[in-house]
């Protein structure tokens, strides 16, 4: 078998464990779950993950596909909170909706998605256009073709870092601060400059453990957040984990206010549309 191609020199895979999930479409802290064919095989469910730029599956996927699927090339992992070597495995074809890779290389990592297959990563989406549907639990990849959405969605437009990494600037109390998209990651993280910005501090706070796909530990202290603007969209009430945790060291954002959005922030909405080739995000929020 002829080893991977060099853009999987290394794999980002931004979800953290979650505390809670429930037997459906979609766990509890609003992650949904895209049903995936690899090899005509499936669906599998992968939890969507935009700050991931590679998918990966766990070992019971990698059974079901067989010794045809197996390689003997490793790839280095890189998660929120550290990195590990990972086997690969081929699969002759993915495809979800529009989306079709031909071939693919997946690393076969820890089962930390609370009932999922694994993560649905952003490679191949570049031209595509997202819609996840909270209400519906449902979401849609189809190539972008520049389409508005309809009223009442508010459009942020979306900056790509490294990676293909969605960024969008936000405005915390009165703190303007880059915000990372990431449909992976079960909670939210913020940097400890955004935590200086806002002058806050945890109160009687034992502090909590983050978890990222490697398994690797970080320790992280959960703080109440003044009101998030994403432009006309305001969300109050989130409480934010702190940390400089690895991948923000790697993503060189510690020393200007950062964060990294996850469903329990974006989970409040009604829908979000992702649009990679127009780079605009359209937020719909939810309906009294």
């Amino acid at each position: 078998m002829e080893p991977p191609p060099a853009p999987l020199a290394e794999v980002v895979v931004s979800t953290t464990e979650p505390r809670y999930v429930a037997p459906t479409l979609r766990d509890r802290i609003g992650r949904i779950w895209a049903p995936v064919y690899l090899n005509g095989q499936g669906p599998f469910r992968l939890v969507l993950d935009t700050g991931a730029n590679r998918s990966a599956v766990v070992q019971k996927v990698a059974d079901a596909l067989g010794e045809g699927a197996r390689t003997t090339s490793t790839v280095r992992v890189r998660g929120v909170t550290g990195t590990g070597i990972y086997p690969l495995i081929r699969v002759d074809r993915m495809d979800i909706g529009d989306l079709l890779l031909e071939p693919a290389f997946l690393p076969v990592v820890q089962d930390v998605f609370g009932g999922a297959d694994g993560v649905l990563g952003n490679e191949g989406l570049r031209d595509k256009r997202i819609v996840i549907d909270f209400r519906n639990d449902s979401i849609t990849v189809r190539r972008s073709r520049g389409e508005q959405p309809g009223p009442g969605f508010e459009t942020l437009p979306v900056r790509m870092m490294r990676d293909y990494l969605l960024v969008v600037d936000v405005i915390i109390g009165r703190v303007r601060t880059k915000a990372i998209i990431d449909t992976g990651a079960p909670d939210s993280l913020g940097n400890l400059a955004l935590l200086e910005a806002l002058k806050k501090q945890a109160e009687e706070d034992p502090g909590t453990d983050i978890v990222g796909v490697t398994l690797d530990v970080e320790r992280g202290s959960r703080v109440r957040m003044p009101t998030i603007h994403m432009q006309g969209v305001q969300i109050r009430g989130a409480v934010l984990t702190f940390s400089d945790v690895h991948i923000f060291q790697h993503w060189r954002m510690t020393r200007e206010p950062a964060v990294l959005v996850g469903m329990d922030v974006l989970g409040v909405l009604d829908q979000i549309i992702i649009d990679y080739k127009a780079r605009e995000m359209h937020l719909l929020t939810r309906r009294r």
